[in-house]
């Protein structure tokens, strides 16, 4: 009889189902840089080399050469294992939640834009702002599956992204993403002080998975989520959070959750 050999086993590979009871096989790896940061880093190490190497200056080349290795980190691009479920909406954006308020949705997602693509209401929502130092993973990702109705981009300033204000005045880019039962969710990528870029991977008519990677900004900043309505968050003040993996809210759950700072 022939001997029919096992499929060879996997170790945490893109779309490999895992759930928790044991499914799935991972282990440990260095996270990849995204293509958009290579070119910096490399940039950086060839800035690097030229006092190191043509000047002979080790005080200020080994520095400049440790910092190139930073460049790298931040455009690191780990993969996420997403949960599944109908009513999740995930984390857009690695980071500490900074601000849980009820407001209106921006202002250009709520008019008709002429194209014929969904808007939303003015009806006020609980907006979740993500504050994203430099250290932290700089890849956004879609928090829901959908398509991508809009992206609006609006030009300002680079003012710290911590700021409430900066909703409003800073260079910003908004997502809106509708589910096929009409379920739509907005999120906004908004520029920082030392943030000056913000790239978009999706465009309008694009069909994302819950979790897809969307874009991404340079060099710290802040994402907002707009929840929709009658939805409250299941993250607290304070926490931190990881894109694509912490369950942001459920749709239609209202609950009080309460935390300790310890």
């Amino acid at each position: 009889m022939q001997r029919i050999e096992p499929p060879p086993k996997r170790f945490g590979m893109a779309g490999e189902i895992l759930d928790n009871k044991g499914r799935g096989e991972v282990s440990w790896s260095w996270p990849p840089i995204h293509p958009e940061g290579r070119k910096f880093g490399v940039i950086a190490i060839g800035l690097s080399l030229i006092p190191l190497i043509l000047l002979d200056w080790e005080i200020i080349g080994w520095p400049m050469l440790l910092l190139s290795a930073g460049v790298f980190a931040f455009f690191r691009d780990p993969e996420r294992v997403v949960p599944q479920g109908e009513n999740v909406i995930v984390a857009p954006a690695d980071g500490l939640v900074s601000t849980i308020t009820v407001c209106e949705p921006p202002e250009e997602l709520c008019v008709d834009d002429g194209s014929g693509a969904p808007s939303l209401t003015r009806e006020p929502v609980t907006r979740i702002s993500i504050f994203m130092s430099v250290f932290d993973v700089h890849i956004n990702r879609s928090p829901i599956a959908g398509t991508i109705e809009r992206v609006v981009y609006i030009p300002g300033k680079f003012m710290n992204a911590d700021l409430d204000k900066a909703s409003e005045e800073n260079e910003r880019q908004h997502f809106l993403v509708q589910r096929q039962d009409g379920v739509k969710i907005a999120f906004t990528q908004i520029a920082g002080l030392v943030a000056r870029r913000i790239v978009p991977f999706v465009k309008p008519g694009d069909i994302v998975a819950v979790g897809q990677r969307v874009g991404l900004i340079r060099f710290g900043s802040r994402v907002d989520v707009y929840l929709p309505a009658g939805t409250d968050p299941k993250v607290l003040m304070g926490q931190k959070i990881i894109a694509g993996e912490t369950i942001l809210a459920e749709l239609g759950s209202q609950k009080l959750l309460e935390g300790i700072a310890q």
